[in-house]
This record gives structure tokens, C-alpha cells and sequence, in this order.
């Protein structure tokens, strides 16, 4: 196996959004480790961000480089520089970035003539990828970015489309062959998959289903413990070939985080507090409340009575000038505001934190459950409705704080008395310790899964040592 690993080289093309570069980052890193050549392909504005979240160790600098390919911008009618999904300024540019996208499949088979790769990850979200290695005869992977639980979800939902047989947005309905009896309602699904008009959106969905069945298989960013079920029905049952490789950032972001931040004001403000005693508000990077959102957060995290720290970012800027001339000052010593980039990784695993207000982003549950903390669940939309069901009703490690409805970028609105009682519920009471206690017994099965011997280290492994068979 030694030398068919050394001979393997690997192209990994991520979707062009920061949510979806740092994970491939991640994988790459774990092929390298493994003695893999790996090669990150992407745009020129977006290869600097890819280099840096590289990093400068030894295995990176040798075995992991970043290819940029053109993205056409013009031909797209895409203003120049909006090359991730961070750029666009406005909702009405995403078609025309979709366009471009999708424009990249030229240059990037160009690519694929030049350096003949052994395999080739694709995002999910880049379909044609899967086109473009079968006609080198290249096999393929899809990464999807998300949980067992919302692949096998979706899958069940596009086979069987439940949705049909309820007469309101609002009644639940039952997801067919998915175990859990899992209920769901037509608001929490997107309208795009609903949908039998054949939009953009619509037709890219189609694409993606296309290109999974036609890949070689799936790599899937989490681990067989935390959703061994899910992960045996994909496989055994809906007949995907899937691996699962993850917590993938747990083996070196953690670590590197560490070394490149010091001491960042919201850990020396971490360190003043008691164990388990700050809860940790963040949406993610592209989601944008609305102020009037943002001031019933604000109010309900006062009412609580809880300390907390609660990451605005860049994309709240219409709300940021409130928050700081009322809230920040009132609040002063009890809560924090992070404004840019935050260390989440790091906030998450320190003893002060004692939950975790999220979005439902895989990465972000994932950090969760590897920190060991108890979450309270607010989807937006994408996948996140699915993800919630799987922390809140699977795994219990989760309270939800009632957003029923599916909304891309700013979400259901949710009273300021529902953040109240659900901070509440998480951070104090029997169910409370109950959920702590299942979140710590996870987060030490995920360190026991990526470590030598466990279940995401052996299925990498054994993806590799699969592979290699196929170049002989």
C-alpha cells in the first residue's frame, strides 16, 4: 500500500464560499498526512485565503499545492473580483456567479489534461467536476459538507417527495425510509427542491443528484459514532459508496489556531469566567439578520440572565452601530461582542463555554460536538433544518428555539422571550446536565475516531488503500 499512496496524486475543488474552502483544507491535509500528493484548485483572488489556512507545516509545504484556474467573470455578466460567495454585495448576483461557476469546467478539464490526478474531490455544488474526470477516466468523489443524517434526508426527500401529500406549509409530514420518524413541514424545506419549475437553482439540484449517483462515492466530514445509523443507511440501504473522514479540522486546525493567535481579548475575557457559566451566539459567515432580529437576540440574552459572547461578524453592519451604542455598554463585563473573525474552535473548547447558539452549518455542529457542548438550534436554510433534527431529536444534545421557517441569508424571525427560554433551558436544570453529559461523551468519541485504530482514521485508510487499486 506504501508505494500505491505515494503515487497517488489528488485534485480537491471546493465551492467557492469559506464555509466550503476551510473544510477542504482540512481533507487535504489528512490525504497529505497520508502521503497523498494533494492539489487545492481554485480561483486567483480566493488562492491566497487557501494558502493561508495551509499553513506552513512541513507535510503542507510538500505535499499540498494550490492551482488557480480563471473564473469568467465577464462572460457571466459577473462584476470582476466576486470570486466566493463572501463578495457578492448583493442576492441579485448570484445567478450570474452560479454562471460563472459553472464556466469553470473548460478551464478546469484543461487542468486535469495537464496534471492527469489519480481522483478528483468535487463539492457537491460543482456537478460537472464528475462530468469532466469521467471523460479522463478519473474517478470522482463528491463531498457534500454536510451530515450523514441530511444526505440520507435529502436523498429520501427527492425519491419519494412527502411534501406532496400535505395540503399546508404547515403540517408535518413523515420523511419515507429514513429511520427516526423524522417529521418535517414544507416551510422548513427549501422551495428550490420543491420546486418542479426548472430554475437555475432547480436544474443545479438536479445536476448535483446526477453527478452523486454518477461519482465513485462520497467523502462525508463526520464519524461513525455519532451517526453510525445514518451512515449504514446510506450505504446498505439508498447504496452509496460513502467514507467517513471526519471531525476532519480535529487532527490540525485546533492546534494551529492555537499557534497563531495571541491570546485573542475574547479568551483573556474567557479566562475570568467559570466553568461552563458563557454561552456562545455566532450564525455563521453568511447569514444577515435583520436589526430587529439582532435586538430581540440582544433582549433575550439580557432577560436570561446568562453571560455570553456573541460573534456579529462583518455581515452586520447595518446593526453593529446599535449594538454598540445601547447593548455592548449595558451589558459591559457580562457580555462580548465580536465584531470580525473569531477564534471558534478555540472559544468553543474552553471550560467557560457552557453551550452554543448556532446556525445548524455542519462545520458549526460539528465544532460543537467536538468541544463537547450542548447547542441551541436555530436554522436558517440549506441543509440546516435537517441538522437540527439530527442534534435536537437523535442525538439530544439540543434545543430547538422554534424557527420554522426555511429563509437563505436572514431566517425566521424569533421572538426575544423564545431566545430567552431556550438559553435558559440550556444552560441550567436536569436536561441541561443530561445534554452536557451526552456532548462530552461524543466529543471524546470523535477524538477517538480520527486517533490511530479509530473508526474516520481506518475508513480513511481504507478509502486510500481503494483508490490505489484503481491506478494498477
Amino acid at each position: 500500500m506504501s508505494n500505491e499512496v505515494h503515487s497517488l496524486h489528488v485534485f480537491f475543488i471546493p465551492f467557492l464560499a469559506y464555509g466550503h474552502f476551510i473544510p477542504t483544507v482540512d481533507m487535504a491535509k489528512l490525504f497529505a498526512e497520508k502521503g497523498v500528493k494533494a492539489t487545492i484548485i481554485t480561483t486567483p483572488l480566493n488562492a491566497p485565503f487557501i494558502t493561508k489556512a495551509i499553513g506552513k507545516t512541513k507535510t503542507s509545504s510538500t505535499m499540498i499545492h494550490v492551482k488557480t484556474i480563471e473564473l469568467p467573470c465577464a462572460e457571466a455578466g459577473l462584476p470582476n473580483g466576486c470570486e466566493n460567495t463572501n463578495s457578492l454585495t448583493t442576492g441579485t448576483l448570484f445567478p450570474a456567479f452560479f454562471r460563472a461557476c459553472g464556466l469553470l469546467q473548460y478551464p478546469f478539464e484543461q487542468l486535469l489534461l495537464e496534471q492527469r490526478p489519480n481522483c478528483v474531490v468535487a463539492d457537491v455544488m460543482f456537478p460537472w467536476a464528475t462530468d469532466s474526470a469521467a471523460k479522463l477516466g478519473v474517478p470522482s468523489l463528491v463531498y457534500d459538507g454536510t451530515s450523514f443524517f441530511s444526505i440520507c434526508a435529502n436523498q429520501c426527500m427527492g425519491l419519494y417527495e412527502p411534501y406532496k401529500n400535505v395540503s399546508t406549509d404547515s403540517e408535518p409530514f413523515l420523511i419515507p425510509n429514513l429511520p427516526g420518524e423524522i417529521k418535517m413541514t414544507r416551510m422548513q424545506v427549501s422551495p428550490h427542491a420543491m420546486s418542479d419549475e426548472s430554475s437555475g437553482v432547480t436544474k443545479l439540484l438536479d445536476e448535483v443528484k446526477e453527478s452523486d449517483l454518477k461519482s465513485y462515492g462520497m467523502v462525508v466530514n463526520s464519524f461513525y459514532e455519532l451517526e453510525k445509523v445514518y451512515a449504514d443507511h446510506l450505504r446498505n440501504v439508498l447504496g452509496r459508496k460513502a467514507w467517513h473522514i471526519g471531525p476532519m479540522f480535529l487532527s490540525n486546525r485546533v492546534k494551529e489556531e492555537k499557534a497563531c493567535i495571541d491570546e485573542h481579548e475574547c479568551l483573556k475575557w474567557l479566562d475570568t469566567k467559570e466553568p461552563n457559566s458563557v454561552i456562545y451566539v455566532c450564525f455563521g459567515t453568511t447569514t444577515k439578520l435583520k436589526n430587529s432580529q439582532l435586538k430581540d437576540i440582544a433582549t433575550g440574552l439580557e432577560a436570561s440572565g446568562e453571560q455570553f459572547i456573541w460573534v456579529m461578524g462583518k455581515r452586520q453592519e447595518d446593526g453593529v452601530g446599535w449594538v454598540a451604542d445601547e447593548f455592548e455598554k449595558k451589558m459591559e463585563g457580562k457580555g462580548l461582542i465580536i465584531r470580525g473573525w473569531a477564534p471558534q474552535v478555540l472559544i468553543l473548547e474552553h471550560e467557560a463555554i457552557g453551550a452554543f447558539v448556532t446556525h445548524c452549518g455542519w462545520n458549526s455542529i460539528l465544532e460543537g460536538v467536538v468541544a463537547g457542548v450542548p447547542m441551541v438550534t436555530w436554522p436558517i436554510a440549506y441543509e440546516q433544518f435537517f441538522n437540527e433534527k439530527l442534534v435536537s431529536e437523535i442525538l439530544k444534545i439540543g434545543v430547538p428555539i422554534g424557527a420554522k421557517k426555511w429563509a437563505a441569508g436572514v431566517g425566521d424571525t424569533v421572538k426575544w422571550e423564545a431566545v430567552e427560554k431556550a438559553v435558559k433551558r440550556i444552560m441550567s436544570g436536569e436536561k441541561a446536565h443530561q445534554m452536557r453529559n451526552k456532548a462530552k461523551m461524543l466529543s471524546r468519541l470523535a477524538r477517538e475516531a480520527v486517533a490511530e485504530g479509530g473508526s474516520s482514521n481506518s475508513d480513511l485508510n481504507a478509502l486510500i488503500a481503494d483508490l490505489g487499486s484503481l491506478t494498477n
